[in-house]
């Protein structure tokens, strides 16, 4: 059987917010086309740092501090 959270590429959000100063949608491809995740592995978003913008971010998963904060800035999250 396969361990899946040795698969998984996080990113901070404090990475996403200096990314994507615009705010605006945020993907797994998104990710993956800046450097900031692994191409094939699945993406959860941790809650390390700040975000500033609104951002709607659609990533396999969520910190629930990640969760808590992209709310609170305005944005969404969704879970794929």
């Amino acid at each position: 059987k396969r361990d899946w959270s040795s698969d998984v590429c996080s990113s901070d959000l404090s990475t996403i917010n200096a990314l994507f100063p615009k705010g605006g949608d945020v993907s797994v491809e998104d990710l993956y086309k800046v450097g900031a995740a692994r191409k094939g592995h699945p993406v959860k978003v941790l809650g390390n740092g700040d975000i500033s913008v609104k951002v709607n971010v659609t990533v396999h998963s969520f910190s629930a501090s990640a969760s808590e904060k992209i709310a609170a800035a305005g944005g969404s999250i969704k879970s794929l």
